[in-house]
């Protein structure tokens, strides 16, 4: 599944769909803002079944992405695939991220990370 953090006009997710069924998580124009509350809760239950062989699309709303971003590690141990658009290539390339990975792959932190 693609969980598509907010509907954008005229933005074309479409080639997304190569990574999953796309499902549109808020509508366009919720306001974070303006009920940062009922936003949460309804990620919350929209991402409730976020595992491994799920992605993030990371369109609309910054607070709002980063809410589903926390949201899907959360339910994940920590991990989470996001698609991110390149606009030199016209594609999206998966990016994975696990917000418990201790730094490099020998495990060790990063210098900049210590």
């Amino acid at each position: 599944m693609v969980y598509v953090i907010q509907e954008i006009q005229g933005k074309n997710v479409i080639p997304a769909s190569k990574y999953g069924e796309l499902k549109f998580l808020l509508k366009e124009g919720s306001q974070v803002t303006l009920s940062a509350g009922f936003v949460t809760n309804q990620l919350k239950m929209k991402l409730d079944k976020f595992n491994d062989e799920d992605y993030l699309l990371l369109i609309g709303d910054p607070v709002a992405i980063g809410l589903a971003v926390a949201i899907a590690c959360h339910w994940n141990k920590g991990k989470c695939k996001l698609l991110k658009w390149d606009k030199q290539d016209k594609t999206y390339y998966p990016v994975e991220i696990n917000i418990y990975q201790k730094g490099e792959s020998d495990g060790e932190p990063s210098d900049t990370l210590k």
